[in-house]
């Protein structure tokens, strides 16, 4: 069943997509109880105006496809009711629902979404900027849709601006990776992308640029999604580094944080990725963060 669908990893639970019918059936997946929660269809949003304008008309499954294609999901929990949120990239927009609607309410406003949103304790976080042609970037918190004291619908409330990058300080963010318990910002201060900066979302908040070199011997993987690697399953690469794809040698790096030095990521028998013949567990790991 599985390998017919799309997965979805969030606090340990799998969200499924079942891509290939006409409604783009939606689940939750505990994988180590084997409970399952019913969501509504995906299908549901395509009717919508502000969904339908910027997905091609084609067969539905198709058209379904296309809007989950960069799409970040975030689960939260309160007084026994679950809420789901899905921000879709393709159309700008964030979905929400639980387990007892029938269709996803999709928000009223847009968010520019310049990186792949992070899901983290139940909220989305995104990196965007104020206007398009601005070159400064700041990060917003999208919480949960809480219903209001009159008992109306619940109501998803707009991004909340929360930290600014420092302009002086990234030349261009690379977006969020979730650490253990910690949110951290990337982003490389030259052109030739051969120096990477990694400070802790908390102290943007409290407005402190404060870089760090020590990430606890993670490996940080940086591509259209961020991903955070312990050392202790990729023993073959030493920690406290950002491995991600340059324009020039060494194609896939590895940036020392501590050294400030650049190495490859991968041996040469792994240049070709997948190709026949052994590849390097990283270039594997690496993967996963691209499509």
């Amino acid at each position: 069943l599985l390998l017919h669908e799309k997965l979805l990893l969030m606090h340990g639970l799998l969200l499924l997509l079942r891509d290939s019918d006409q409604e783009g059936t939606v689940r939750l997946l505990h994988p180590f109880t084997g409970d399952i929660t019913e969501l509504p269809p995906l299908g549901t949003l395509l009717p919508q105006p502000q969904v339908d304008s910027c997905i091609p008309n084609g067969p539905t499954p198709y058209r379904i496809r296309r809007l989950a294609r960069f799409v970040c999901a975030s689960v939260s929990f309160k007084a026994g009711a679950m809420t789901i949120m899905l921000a879709f990239h393709v159309v700008w927009r964030v979905a929400y629902a639980t387990s007892q609607d029938r269709q996803w309410t999709l928000s009223s406003w847009r968010c520019p979404m310049l990186y792949a949103p992070l899901s983290f304790q139940g909220k989305l976080y995104i990196v965007g900027t104020p206007r398009i042609w601005e070159s400064m970037h700041q990060v917003f918190q999208i919480d949960p849709p809480e219903q209001d004291g009159a008992g109306a619908d619940p109501q998803l409330q707009p991004p909340k601006l929360i930290a600014t990058i420092p302009t002086g300080k990234f030349i261009q963010p690379d977006g969020l990776v979730q650490c253990g318990t910690e949110i951290l910002v990337l982003g490389h201060n030259d052109l030739l992308v051969s120096q990477i900066l990694v400070c802790k979302l908390a102290d943007l908040v409290l407005q402190r640029f404060i870089p760090v070199d020590n990430i606890g011997g993670n490996t940080l993987c940086l591509g259209e999604r961020n991903l955070s690697v312990s050392s202790k399953i990729l023993p073959t690469v030493k920690g406290d580094n950002v491995v991600y794809k340059r324009s020039r040698q060494p194609y896939l790096a590895q940036y020392h944080l501590s050294s400030g030095s650049l190495t490859p990521a991968i041996d040469n028998c792994s240049l070709y990725g997948r190709a026949p013949g052994p590849s390097s567990l990283i270039h594997y790991i690496f993967s996963c963060c691209t499509r």
